[in-house]
Parts: structure tokens; sequence; C-alpha cells
């Protein structure tokens, strides 16, 4: 079976890699093709898959182009992992929005606005061209916004691009970690939009375990989103946000913290990862140590500025170990070997959530099988979140309707109904900042 990962290049790769070497199973990849812009990056990032591999008898054969047409041809799934702009892109976006007192976090708020107004047009294209080169090739999506992405890749590719992301995996396991029950063996009532998103139960043999967890402030605050939340205002939301909810709920805080902080995240992010190429470069460094090094930093300061301003503390051991690349291989095996399973995706809503309607990408628990990913029926949201994601999902339409259209009024007005931007003049002067620092946003007319 054959894999093409798009940004193959990116720092994340060989957490997907690692997660295929651990794969033995008939049916699974034994090739692997990774496509990136960046030639450098993309021989930094073999050089760490190699040395991963040593070792390892059956390991996927790994080949690297630049040239995307060739990367997608025979493909049965692609990974999409791209990032439009690269890391300076995301640091231009934090920038800009903290200059106007708004967050610019790269999927919430203004920065996810921006970011999605610059990728949906790169992400329409590669779903285009997957249609025409891969037809019957299943694309999984990680490209960030995720819910957005995907549903913009949806429109040239139907069910068969399902989006990803690790949020929901991890405040499962968190919580049933805190519960005593195993994440394996529990159903997660978890529903939303991606980045927005709420566990309203953890059901361990039909019994609903998190009225318990509620009810215990000593719970409560030994895991990572009751430290970020409070007990008392978990208590009184009688559910458990994504940790991306902070941002709502504490934007104040949020938006002062990351003023206060000496450099933004994706600032960080791109100083950290150009030392990271720079040495993965020089043949006498170890990659993969380098990588490894790397990335428990880069991990052990997630959401860094949001723990701050809540008196968090310092995240986790346990917390540290990604999963959406775990995600992603259930999800291949589900559909590969017809083997059914239940995971957390983003997938076309189906009437499963109401009011969205039916090709409204949103997040929820699904069945996975030989055809796809199917939604479970769930519960209506409360109000108060159902009204969240009505505005959060009219904005990412205004996006998409903005990336088809090239109308800068419609981009303006994409900034305008988010919940997280004050003024309709802000929205203008954010329309401003990111057309004279993205050449991606050129477009906007």
């Amino acid at each position: 079976m054959r894999l093409t990962i798009l940004g193959g290049g990116g720092f994340r790769v060989p957490l997907v890699h690692g997660a295929l070497l651990g794969d033995h199973a008939e049916g699974r990849v034994t090739r692997v093709v990774l496509h990136d812009v960046d030639a450098g990056r993309l021989r930094a990032i073999t050089r760490v898959l190699a040395e991963q591999a040593d070792g390892v008898p059956d390991a996927p054969e790994v080949t690297a182009t630049t040239d995307l047409d060739e990367a997608l041809r025979g493909a049965d799934f692609v990974f999409s992992a791209i990032r439009v702009g690269g890391l300076e892109g995301r640091a231009h976006d934090e920038r800009v929005a903290l200059a106007e007192g708004v967050l610019g976090q790269e999927t919430v708020g203004a920065g996810g606005i921006a970011y999605g107004l610059r990728t949906v047009p790169v992400a329409v294209d590669i779903a285009r061209r997957v249609a025409r080169l891969a037809p019957d090739a299943w694309v999984i999506n990680f490209t960030n916004p995720a819910g957005l992405v995907t549903e913009a890749m949806s429109g040239h590719l139907g069910d068969r691009v399902i989006g990803i992301c690790d949020s929901p995996v991890g405040l499962g396991r968190r919580i049933a970690r805190v519960l005593g029950a195993r994440p394996r063996e529990a159903w997660i009532d978890y529903v939303g939009l991606n980045h927005l998103g709420w566990v309203r139960g953890l059901r361990v043999g039909g019994r609903d375990e998190l009225p318990r967890l509620l009810d215990d402030p000593a719970l409560l605050g030994s895991f990572e989103e009751g430290r970020l939340f409070g007990a008392d205002w978990l208590r009184s939301l009688g559910a458990i946000p994504n940790e991306y909810l902070h941002y709502y709920y504490f934007n104040r805080e949020a938006v002062g913290a990351y003023q206060r902080a000496e450099r933004t995240r994706g600032a960080f992010l791109h100083d950290q990862q150009a030392r990271f190429y720079a040495g993965a470069s020089d043949p006498d460094v170890p990659a993969l140590d380098l990588w490894e090094r790397t990335r428990a930093e880069r991990e052990a300061t997630y959401m860094a500025e949001n723990r701050e301003a809540a008196g968090a503390g310092e995240r986790e051991a346990d917390d540290l170990s990604g999963g959406y690349e775990k995600v992603a291989l259930a999800l291949m095996r589900a559909i590969a070997r017809d083997e059914r399973t239940t995971l957390i995706l983003n997938v076309r809503n189906r009437g499963t959530l109401s009011p969205l309607d039916g090709d409204a990408v949103i997040e929820v628990p699904c069945l996975v099988d030989a055809n796809g990913a199917h939604p479970v029926r769930v519960d209506p949201l409360p109000d108060h979140a159902t009204g969240l994601v009505c505005a959060v999902k009219a904005v990412e339409r205004e996006v998409l309707a903005a990336a088809r259209s090239g109308s800068r009024a419609t981009a303006v007005k994409a900034f305008a109904l988010h919940p997280l931007v004050d003024s309709v003049n802000v929205a203008r002067r954010l329309v401003d900042g990111y057309t004279a620092v993205h050449p991606g946003l050129a477009y906007l007319g």
C-alpha cells in the first residue's frame, strides 16, 4: 500500500513514520512518498526517517519529490499536512492580530482566518489533483484549520477526505486516565467543530463516569483541562471543553499573556526549527537524536501562554507523546483492512448535528470501515455551545466564499463576524495588515 505525505518535509512527519514502523500486519503501508516544496527540508526529514528505520527489516520504502503530480499518482492514501507560508507566515498571523489587540493563534480567531484564507486555495488545488490523478485514494487531512480545510477539499472529494486532530484524542485519554478507565474501552461523547468541541460524557460499560469527575475537585485539578479552565467553570458547563476553548472563555487573559510573551509561538517554532533543519543537514550530526530533542522542547512549551494565564503549571510527561499519528494509522487500517473501529474525526455532518447543514464538516465520533467514516448521531448541544458552533461555522463559510471569489469585502466580513474580533474597523485593518505581509493573499481584490 502506498502512502503519500504532503508536507513531507514537515517536522512531525517522523511521528507518522514511527507509527508505520510498528505495523507489521498484512496490508500495511510498504511505500511512503514524501512531497514538499522545500527540497532542503525533504532531505533533512529523509535522514531522520532513515535513522528511524535502521534495524527494521520490513520498513516501508521512502522516496521524496518536489513534483506534486508525481507524488499523487498511484497513491492509496494521501496524508495532507502542509503549511502554506511556513512558520514565518504563522508568526506574521500572530503579530498582525496582537497589534490590534486580538488573538493571533493559528487556528482560532484572526490568525486562523488568515491562515485559512491563504491555505484554502492551495488545498482546493490539491483536492482537484487527487480527484484527477488518484481518484480511488483516501485523503487524511491534518492541515490546519483542519475542519475548514477538510470542508474545502470535500467539495471535490466528497467523503473521501477525512480530517483528523489529536486534541480530542488527548482530552479523552486524560479524562479516562484520571477516572481509572482504559481509553480504548471508553465511549467518549465528544461533539463540535475542530478545536471547538466538548466532552459531555465518558461511558464505561454503559455507565457515564463524567459526573463523578465533575463532582470531585481533586480529580478535576489533577489533569490539564481541569487546571486550565478551573473546577468551578467546568462544573458550571457540565462538560470538559477542548483546550482551545480557553481562547474563548478566557480570551482577555490569553491575549494579555500572548502580548507579554517575549516572542510568539510561531516565532519560537520558526527559530527552533531553523536550528533543527540546519543541524540535520550536517552529515556528522545524528539527525534522529536532534529531532527527538527538538520535539521534546516543542511539546513541553505547547500552549505555554494559556497555562501561564491560568496558573496551570507545566505539562505532564504523559501529555508530551502526541497522538495524531496514531489516529492516522488507525484510520488507514480501518479503511484498508475493514478493521472496524470508532474514532473522533472531522467529517461532513449528514444530519448528525442540528442545526448545521449536511455539508458542514463537524468533529464527532465516527464508525469507520472499508467504506469510510460514518458520523454517529449525537444529542443536541446546549444553547451556549450551539450559538458558538454556528457563529464559527458561519465564519468558516465566509472564508470559503472569499477564497472562491477573491472578494476583499467577504474576507472583511469573515473577520468581523468572528466572536473574538470586536469591531468591523478592526476587521478591515486586519485584512490590510495580512495582505501586506502575505503574498498568498494577493488574490483578495
